[in-house]
């Protein structure tokens, strides 16, 4: 796997794993409370829940691309994983490296430069099944959600596949209340449009979405539409011998029943635009979009990220009957019956520098957490 482009210093919280300023360990919990990003501050967090962690995520702050002429920014990364963790770790560690390549290739960043970042990394992901799937079947089922944002030139340009999730918190002026404004497009098939979708790109097959205890699911097998990984669902090569039974289809397909392709939107920050909450769809079961923006808006900065989670975590607690002090001991696997792995990035924005468009030289760095 490639290693990160760069991997200067962040902004330190104090002792953590390796003696960096990366961040710190509490248990199942990694978090960076506070921390300075190209246009303005941030916190970050995440949860463990399943027996290896699933979940991986990013912020990069600086060169957006390979040339030192490119432009400066932020970019965000959440990335929920299943079947296992070789996806997401995969394009934790390449799709941002693919991105600034692309970048530097195309002079500028844009919407076809982040799809085309995302399906190189595709590519190069299912290469990897391709060689080690007949020693480690595994490997074909394994696929993750994909969430990014980046922050280029007062721009804001988010894409998806999956079903995390971005939210902004936006100052209504006459109210003065901050609202949440859900900006990225979901692939879920419980989404009835997600649904319609499918079967319009698979009109001879009466099977493309099941429910199935009372849960859609793609095939019969997993709720997400869109992934990057997920070889079986993508190439029938893979939907055989010596993949484990339960992930087989019982007859074969032509074309890919899954897709990589995000869907990319662009926006232009305004002065009312106060926040952004990236997070992994394990925080929006328990918080609706409009509870998490006023957790942000309502509570301090530092720490506002492990404040999300917390929240999340004594909604889980409520729903299952158990105090959230209980919660809190459970082992990881068994913690996956009470809420899923849960990455939470804030990013505040700065207006003062959107305005300028100049960062602050210390907002530099790459960091990502390190259980």
């Amino acid at each position: 796997m490639v290693v990160s482009c760069w991997r200067p210093s962040a902004v330190d919280d104090g002792p953590s794993r390796g003696g960096e300023a990366s961040g710190r360990v509490d248990g199942l919990l990694w978090y960076k409370d506070i921390g300075q990003h190209a246009w303005g501050e941030f916190s970050m967090a995440a949860i463990q829940a399943n027996s290896v962690i699933e979940d991986q995520s990013q912020l990069e702050s600086g060169p957006l691309c390979t040339t030192e002429a490119g432009p400066l920014g932020t970019f965000v990364g959440v990335y929920d994983g299943h079947g296992g963790p070789e996806a997401s770790r995969y394009v934790n560690e390449n799709l941002f490296c693919n991105l600034k390549r692309i970048a530097a290739e195309h002079r500028c960043m844009s919407e076809n430069v982040i799809k085309k970042a995302y399906l190189a990394t595709e590519e190069s992901f299912l290469s990897v099944v391709k060689k080690q799937w007949q020693s480690k079947p595994q490997i074909a089922s394994a696929g993750t959600c994909c969430l990014v944002g980046i922050i280029c030139n007062g721009l804001l340009y988010t894409a998806n596949v999956g079903d995390s999730r971005v939210v902004l918190g936006k100052l209504e002026r006459a109210t003065k209340e901050v609202m949440a404004i859900q900006l990225s497009a979901e692939h879920n098939a419980s989404i009835e449009s997600v649904r319609e979708e499918l079967k319009s790109l698979h009109p001879h097959d009466s099977k493309i979405v099941v429910l199935r205890h009372r849960v859609w699911r793609v095939k019969g097998l997993i709720q997400v539409s869109r992934s990057i990984g997920d070889a079986y669902l993508k190439n029938a090569e893979f939907n055989r011998e010596p993949l484990p039974l339960k992930y087989r289809l019982p007859e074969p397909f032509l074309k890919p029943i899954l897709i990589p392709e995000p869907e990319v939107s662009v926006i232009k920050l305004q002065p009312e635009d106060q926040f952004l909450i990236f997070a992994s769809d394990g925080l929006w079961e328990h918080l609706s979009n409009q509870e998490a923006v006023d957790i942000v808006n309502d509570y301090p900065r530092k720490g506002i990220a492990r404040k999300l989670i917390e929240a999340a975590l004594e909604e889980a607690a409520k729903k299952r009957e158990v105090r959230y002090a209980d919660l809190r001991k459970i082992e990881r696997g068994v913690r996956r019956h009470f809420h899923d792995d849960i990455t939470v990035v804030v990013v505040f924005l700065n207006q003062s520098l959107l305005k300028n468009g100049s960062s602050p030289r210390n907002s530099h760095f790459s960091l990502k957490p390190n259980f």
